[in-house]
């Protein structure tokens, strides 16, 4: 599997309905691959963080709020050393 079907099978694989078969491939390339572990886990916590700042809201969000969005870019800005 590279990075790239990785990214494909990624929702499924959150969601846990990926295939048995498919769910191997997938964790053996995690096994192999220390980007698309971080690609991963930051995607997981992209979708935490978004429930968190929605979740409490009787209507969904349209848009992410705005504290949300700076503190990401901020935090993208820190990991690059452009902070």
């Amino acid at each position: 599997m590279t990075c790239q079907e990785m990214i494909d099978f990624l929702m499924d694989y959150l969601d846990e309905v990926l295939a048995a078969e498919q769910r191997q491939v997938f964790e053996a390339h995690l096994r192999e691959c220390p980007e698309c572990v971080t690609y991963v886990e930051t995607y997981r916590m992209t979708i935490h963080v978004t429930r968190v700042a929605c979740g409490t809201r009787e209507d969904p969000c349209e848009r992410p709020p705005d504290k949300l969005v700076q503190a990401i870019l901020a935090a993208c800005r820190k990991e690059r050393g452009t902070a």
